[in-house]
């Protein structure tokens, strides 16, 4: 039998990344998981997800990212293993984001995808001294304005519609 191609056959599996329930100072409770960096004093980074999701989205990649930062990634409130708050807005989970990262007491590296790229970028906009970097994966922005030719390129892109318009 060859042992490589059975070791390679199937993927690992990997162990979730535990977490816990947080009380913040606000009295928001939130579930976090929380990977220690295999080095000693790597700096912090939490990682923000979107609009449905949670903090499993992350737990392919926390492995992949522990020999480089400390990583925290919180379930927003009401999303994943944590409680509704009194709000779920896109205002107050910066609220939370910013009150997050306090706790941890130094700016952290701040990886997001779509709603939680949106979040992000408004807790770096709100308070920049709490956020060393941003790193965003596809993140939802409506506020920001497409310059035109972004936004006829996507109505071009529309099946059919966009058929029809060449077409004239």
């Amino acid at each position: 039998v060859n042992d490589h191609a059975e070791r390679n056959s199937a993927p690992a599996r990997r162990q979730p990344i535990a977490g816990s329930q947080v009380r913040l100072p606000s009295g928001v409770r939130l579930f976090v998981r929380h990977s220690r960096s295999i080095r000693p004093g790597p700096p912090p980074a939490v990682l923000v997800h979107g609009l449905g999701g949670s903090s499993l989205n992350w737990t392919g990649l926390m492995p992949e990212l522990a020999d480089t930062v400390e990583q925290w990634a919180p379930d927003l409130p009401g999303f994943g293993e944590s409680p509704p708050a009194r709000l779920h807005t896109v205002d107050s989970f910066v609220d939370v984001i910013i009150e997050y990262i306090e706790q941890i007491g130094r700016a952290a590296h701040v990886i997001a995808n779509s709603m939680g790229g949106m979040i992000s970028v408004l807790t770096a906009a709100r308070r920049p001294d709490l956020v060393a970097s941003l790193t965003l994966i596809s993140p939802a922005m409506p506020h920001a304005l497409l310059p035109s030719t972004a936004r006829a390129m996507a109505v071009l892109a529309v099946p059919k519609l966009g058929e029809r318009f060449l077409a004239r």
